[in-house]
């Protein structure tokens, strides 16, 4: 079994100060993934105010979420394999250097697409939560590895919670956007400090050179990808820049993986992508992203539909979002400490399908039950249970079976795939939020918002398929 490196073990293993120890770095390492998280969702509840204030369509502003989230799928392997070649530390401060450069400009911006610039630079920092995870693998004994993984993966829905109550006490007082993104900045600059005086700076170092060419093929054909299902209804699904599109990205996916196949030190390692063990991690973990993060723009967009105007909704405002995602924080932290000694039992994979059926679950609920408020509450009570199990069995999933030096890359490219899912999760549910709308309007129906349900709720059940036949098909062996 892997050990931690003798350097993290003087420190967390010794006779002395060691748990106080342990404890702060991991501190350091959970609030920084919640000010990652705070980013991602700081923007949801604002969509309708910004589609006023812009001029713009619901598909155009919905890239202020995916462009975050393509440019996390974009950067999260690439600093992962940073955090490998020059140390984590040095990566995780990088990413929180550019999460604070997007806030300032998210906050100075005037303009839909000075505003979109902003947003990508701040997704950016996503590769914070991988590197986190590869940190964690290095510095903790095994026997708290998993425990220590499930409360940083637990931030990403409890800064997710966070981010969408700020919003809305903010914008209860004030018209614009800006402030918000001063918060933001706050934060980011408080994380930095927070994790420069905390966080060790242990683990190997591979060397090596990085892979911009495959970086820059990788965000060329997700650019394509989800454009193309963006404006699918707006431009015709059999119009020739729709066509074009799925077709340039078929080109350069496939040129990106020659490029992958080709290059001494790639950006991602295919075995670690579609490896036998690594396969059905990242089909799970791409799975588990689209469900996660659709979910966060349709409850904001319904909680916040006038209910005596289109005929559902709960006529909420933006810190009603907040709110009723409440319950889902708190769910979300309990269960993903208990997360640890459930994989201890039955494993990850068998851990991480009982989350996921748990999300289904809530999805479920909510595309049959949806007319009042109790059902908002008891949905996101029950996807916190989902997602505090199923992110910190993912995590552990994802890097058990490869060499420590290649902990950093493996986990990125794991949250590589749960990005690009949350990508696409985002331009799906636009897709058919615009594609059904009441008669002589732009609003989606109430169908329309169930069938999105429906998709989610599939989405996760897959992701605890997959996960059950990986666990049957790796069960450990016993002599």
């Amino acid at each position: 079994m892997s050990s931690a490196p003798p350097a993290a073990a003087s420190v967390l293993n010794g006779p002395s100060g060691q748990t106080a120890h342990a404890g702060l770095t991991l501190l350091a390492l959970a609030t920084a993934g919640a000010v990652v998280s705070v980013q991602q969702t700081l923007v949801i509840p604002l969509l309708p105010r910004l589609m006023a204030q812009f001029d713009a369509s619901v598909t155009s502003v919905t890239w202020v979420f995916t462009a975050s989230l393509l440019a996390g799928a974009v950067a999260t392997p690439l600093l992962s394999r940073f955090g490998d070649m020059y140390g984590k530390k040095k990566m995780i401060l990088v990413a929180m250097g550019l999460l604070l450069a997007g806030s300032v400009i998210c906050a100075l911006s005037g303009s839909l697409g000075v505003l979109v610039a902003g947003r990508a630079l701040q997704g950016t920092s996503a590769a914070m939560i991988p590197l986190a995870i590869g940190m964690i693998r290095d510095t903790f004994p095994p026997e708290r590895v998993t425990t220590a993984i499930g409360v940083v993966s637990a931030t990403m829905g409890v800064g997710g919670t966070i981010g969408m109550i700020v919003t809305g006490l903010v914008a209860d007082r004030v018209t614009g956007h800006q402030p918000m993104f001063w918060i933001a900045a706050g934060l980011a600059g408080a994380g930095l400090v927070l994790i420069a005086f905390s966080a060790p700076d242990v683990g190997g170092r591979t060397g090596g050179r990085p892979d911009l060419l495959g970086a820059a093929v990788l965000a060329g054909w997700l650019v394509c990808l989800l454009m193309g299902i963006s404006e699918g209804n707006a431009w015709g699904w059999s119009s020739a820049g729709v066509l074009g599109l799925f077709g340039g990205a078929a080109v350069l996916c496939a040129l990106w993986v020659l490029v992958e196949l080709r290059v001494r030190e790639p950006l991602v390692r295919l075995g670690l992508l579609i490896g036998p063990k690594s396969l059905s991690a990242n089909l799970a973990s791409i799975l588990l992203g689209f469900s996660m993060f659709a979910a966060f723009t349709l409850i904001s967009n319904f909680v916040q539909s006038p209910k005596d105007e289109v005929g559902y909704g709960l006529s909420g405002s933006v810190l009603d979002v907040g709110l009723y995602m409440l319950p889902s924080t708190v769910t979300m932290l309990v269960f993903s400490a208990l997360a640890g000694r459930v994989a201890a039992r039955v494993g990850p994979a068998f851990t991480l399908a009982t989350g996921s059926f748990f999300a289904g679950l809530s999805y479920l609920w909510l595309a049959l039950s949806n007319a009042h408020g109790y059902d908002m509450l008891a949905f996101s009570a029950l996807q916190g249970v989902g997602f505090g199990i199923a992110y910190a069995a993912l995590g552990t999933l994802a890097v058990q079976h490869v060499p420590m030096d290649q902990s950093g890359i493996a986990s990125g490219i794991n949250s590589l795939v749960r990005t690009a899912g949350g990508s696409v999760a985002g331009a799906v549910t636009a897709a058919v939020l615009s594609g059904r709308t009441i008669a002589g309007t732009s609003v989606p129906t109430l169908g329309a918002y169930e069938l999105c349900f429906l998709i989610v709720a599939a989405g996760a059940a897959l992701a605890a398929a997959v996960a059950v036949v990986h666990g049957l098909r790796h069960r450990p062996r016993t002599s």
